[in-house]
């Protein structure tokens, strides 16, 4: 950028500034003696600042085009990509490490570190590899290290929380570029689950010879990222892969930076201090409306929240007729707009509208107080009862919105608030959890197939399903092993009416990706919402 486009651009920002600290002085009668002397003082100290300013070039709000920064809203997990399953953990992995498929920007699905697949009967799938693809440190790809990859993932002895590839009994490499994924039973959804935690390739020598705990401390891929050091709980630093097999990224280091404070990751977008802001919400996002330094972007989504009940205990929540009441009692519209500020839709169950196997026919619950009133009254609870609301830190705002709308019904829903990384765990452990309870979650259904919102959470014996019903838990393994995709499509439509009509759930909403960027960086946030960050652009 030329000196006189630094100079505007700092005269936009000064504007910005002025413009907030007249409206905060007009309103309060104290500064009204001082109010121009205190602008005028204001505007000579940014004009400082302009004639400072002036001298930068390039179009990026700190000047650095080799460097992006990037603010997540937790740390990882592990940074073994075998050892997390949570999208933050796996948005950072994605930069390290390459999937077998990969979900490209039309949603459609792609070749990855595998070029073509097909499935040579129900219980069998093939998978050609890349030829020529090496690891940072130089080990070479191949049907043996995918093989290894595979069923290291599948090794009980290695506690890994993902369960996407449940389905498979063990990879094995038919040569040295074809792999062959021998199934428990029919998975016709397994390219779709390699996109992602499934499908990531680890180097087996190095495994072998250093340990998976020399590995998790410094992780080596085949992505266009590598690792160069970690701070817990600060940040994470990568730098560019010179040798990778596909597109080299155009900005040379990337890093990671952990701040669960929106307010705080917001400050540090507006002091130039990082480029990106991965996880926005509403509050943040309103505090950058009108800055020029910066641009607010929201895409539609795929995380979907809702309350799961404990329906197994003795208690109200065992009865339908107080889960029907629940959901006409919370008011999801209402909840969009003041907690999402509109940056969400209402769903009608556990599935958003952009998952296969979607039925738009079965409708959201209406809010209608005076019948939830009714329903639980009908259920002998016309005085209400109590429970609790166990939710992440990072949903606190959410959980008490539920809370009070709860208590205009008499059910008096005490809010349990745990650290993102305690929510996590309790989610994956659920169904050992029966406290008569509600737990406020959220699910990525990354697959785009109603079987990632459905696996966990609703076949009785999943770890987070608290819900036992012998025609769900039929109509779960009719979706998850039908070949035909029109058998599928007819056993997730019975199953969304079942879930609607029983309500395990209080079904609540799919929100956008809303994320924010500094002038001059360039991504698109994709409908996952990873931050694979390869071809982000920083000008």
């Amino acid at each position: 950028m030329d000196t006189f486009g630094a100079l505007l651009r700092q005269w936009r920002r000064s504007e910005y500034l002025l413009e907030k600290v007249s409206v905060i002085m007009s309103v309060d009668p104290r500064f009204q003696r001082t109010r121009k002397q205190v602008i005028s003082a204001a505007a000579s100290v940014l004009a400082v600042s302009l004639a400072l300013g002036a001298c930068s070039s390039g179009e990026s709000s700190d000047g650095d085009t080799t460097n992006l920064r990037v603010a997540i809203p937790s740390d990882v997990v592990s940074l073994d990509p075998q050892l997390q399953g949570d999208m933050t953990s796996m948005g950072v992995a994605s930069n390290i490490f390459d999937t077998l498929t990969v979900r490209q920007a039309d949603g459609e699905l792609g070749p990855g570190l595998a070029t073509k697949w097909e499935q040579t009967d129900p219980k069998t799938w093939m998978f050609t590899i890349r030829d020529g693809v090496e690891f940072q440190n130089g080990e070479k790809l191949d049907s043996d290290t995918v093989a290894f990859s595979i069923n290291r993932l599948l090794d009980p002895e290695t506690k890994s929380p993902i369960v996407e590839l449940a389905n498979v009994k063990e990879a094995v490499a038919e040569d040295s570029s074809t792999v062959k994924f021998v199934m428990k039973q029919s998975d016709p959804v397994l390219p779709a689950k390699l996109s992602l935690f499934g499908g990531v390739v680890v180097p087996q020598k190095l495994i072998e010879k250093e340990g998976d705990e020399e590995f998790a401390k410094h992780p080596v891929g085949t992505g266009p990222y590598e690792f160069v050091s970690r701070s817990q709980a600060d940040e994470i630093v990568l730098k560019a892969n010179s040798d990778y097999w596909g597109e080299a990224p155009s900005v040379e280091n990337l890093t990671f930076k952990i701040m669960p404070d929106p307010s705080a990751s917001i400050q540090t977008l507006q002091a130039g201090e990082v480029d990106i802001v991965s996880a926005l919400s509403t509050d943040a996002a309103a505090q950058l409306e009108g800055n020029p330094d910066t641009s607010v972007h929201s895409v539609p989504g795929i995380r979907t929240y809702s309350v799961n009940l404990d329906t197994i205990s003795d208690g109200p929540l065992a009865d339908r007729s107080v889960r029907q009441a629940l959901n006409y009692a919370v008011d999801v519209p209402s909840l969009v707009d003041t907690i999402q500020g509109g940056a969400a839709q209402q769903a009608a169950t556990l599935l958003p509208s952009n998952a296969f196997g979607y039925d738009a026919s079965i409708k959201p619950y209406e809010h209608n107080v005076e019948r939830a009133k009714n329903l639980l009254k009908a259920a002998g609870y016309e005085d209400g009862f109590d429970t609790t609301l166990t939710a992440s830190e990072t949903d606190s705002s959410l959980a008490q919105a539920v809370s009070g709308q709860l208590a205009e019904v008499g059910v008096k829903a005490e809010v349990r608030v745990l650290d993102a990384q305690s929510a996590k765990s309790e989610l994956i452990t659920l169904n050992e959890k029966h406290d008569k309870g509600m737990f406020l979650m959220a699910n990525s259904g990354w697959t785009m197939d109603a079987v990632s919102y459905i696996q966990s959470m609703v076949k009785s014996d999943r770890r987070s399903s608290r819900w036992d019903n012998k025609e769900a838990n039929k109509l779960v393994i009719q979706g998850e092993t039908k070949t035909d995709d029109d058998d599928r499509i007819a056993a997730y439509k019975q199953l969304q009416t079942l879930l609607h009509d029983e309500a395990p759930f209080v079904y609540m909403f799919t929100i956008d990706n809303t994320y924010a960027t500094s002038q001059g960086v360039e991504w698109d946030m994709p409908t996952t919402g990873v931050l694979s960050m390869a071809e982000a652009v920083k000008k």
